[in-house]
């Protein structure tokens, strides 16, 4: 109904919450026909936790405590967003004394009219409400992402503890053998771990890929254009903060990415230097293995198009500011 070019500005304004909505609603449909590849991580999860001994129950914990301490600051980031979202709404309104023509926090069409404060109160309570709720479901996937990660990079942790704990004394005693076979039993593991998660955030970070892209673009259309101008100030509450999320979450995708492949390069170093040329034939060729398998490195894509890297966010925010330029050129 309202989607031309007279209005730039409102337009990238209403675009932006128009296309976080639309992200998460394709993430969950996503998740959705995927999430066989989620109950498959879980199961590994519990496994792991059973299994655990006394000398991989500090990493396990120690990274089990990152990721709380990080998802309480997601969820509470993504809450705050919307805070500030709904204070430059009611920043634009007090000057407005006329009740119909108030801005809500989502401009939507509604089967009546607002004729009272009530009324109008109301709205933007359940309107802020909503918003909460759902700024709260994107964290979580956010957070999802962020402790399966997390969990399987503990796990390549305790893997390298295991390798460089191999000593000469093992190798005497001959049991390096059944180490030996633990470790590659480990490693594939992991390999099916991160695989799991690569199945069900490729599609979701593909998705994500585009609309941060867009979703940039806008905000930064509107924080540009909102500078140095009369009323706006609320404008700038508004979006700036969306912006820097958006900004956030783009970096946690790419970073979680790159700190997984980082990670997956570690395994093959921690086994070169362990004791390998001390190990018979056969044993020196079961190490060997876990040598050339860690040479494929464990990556989260785009879509099987592309890995997820720090290269990649650099992409992102550059694509934003060109689409932004160009908006601005047209305003």
């Amino acid at each position: 109904m309202h989607f031309a070019e007279t209005n730039i500005f409102l337009l990238m304004d209403v675009m932006s919450a128009t296309l976080a909505y639309s992200l998460l609603l394709i993430n969950m449909i996503i998740i959705l026909f995927n999430v066989r590849f989620l109950d498959d991580l879980i199961v590994h999860m519990v496994e792991d936790w059973k299994e655990r001994d006394v000398s991989n129950e500090c990493t396990m914990n120690r990274m089990a405590y990152i990721s709380r301490w990080f998802s309480n600051l997601i969820i509470g980031s993504h809450a705050m967003s919307v805070m500030f979202y709904a204070i430059g709404t009611l920043l634009r309104n007090e000057s407005s004394n006329q009740t119909d023509s108030r801005e809500l926090i989502l401009k939507m069409e509604l089967p009546f009219k607002i004729e009272s404060t009530s009324v109008y109160f109301t709205i933007i309570v359940t309107q802020f409400v909503h918003q909460v709720s759902t700024a709260s479901l994107v964290a979580v996937l956010y957070c999802l992402l962020l402790t399966l990660v997390l969990h399987v990079c503990g796990q390549i942790d305790i893997m390298r503890q295991k390798l460089s704990e191999i000593t000469r004394k093992d190798i005497e005693q001959n049991v390096n053998k059944s180490i030996a076979k633990m470790l590659i039993v480990r490693h594939q593991k992991i390999i099916s771990f991160s695989e799991n998660i690569e199945a069900l955030f490729s599609s979701i970070a593909l998705v994500q890929f585009v609309t941060n892209t867009l979703v940039l673009c806008s905000l930064g259309f509107v924080i540009v254009i909102s500078i140095g101008v009369p009323g706006g100030t609320p404008m700038l509450v508004k979006s700036v903060f969306f912006y820097i999320l958006i900004n956030v979450e783009a970096f946690v995708f790419c970073f979680l990415g790159e700190y997984l492949t980082t990670k997956s390069k570690m395994i093959g170093d921690a086994a070169y230097e362990a004791l390998w040329y001390e190990l018979n034939p056969i044993q020196s060729r079961d190490t060997l293995f876990i040598i050339v398998r860690s040479q494929k490195y464990l990556t989260l894509t785009i879509g099987k198009v592309a890995n997820l890297s720090l290269k990649q966010f650099t992409s992102i925010i550059k694509a934003s500011a060109s689409y932004m330029s160009v908006l601005h050129a047209m305003y």
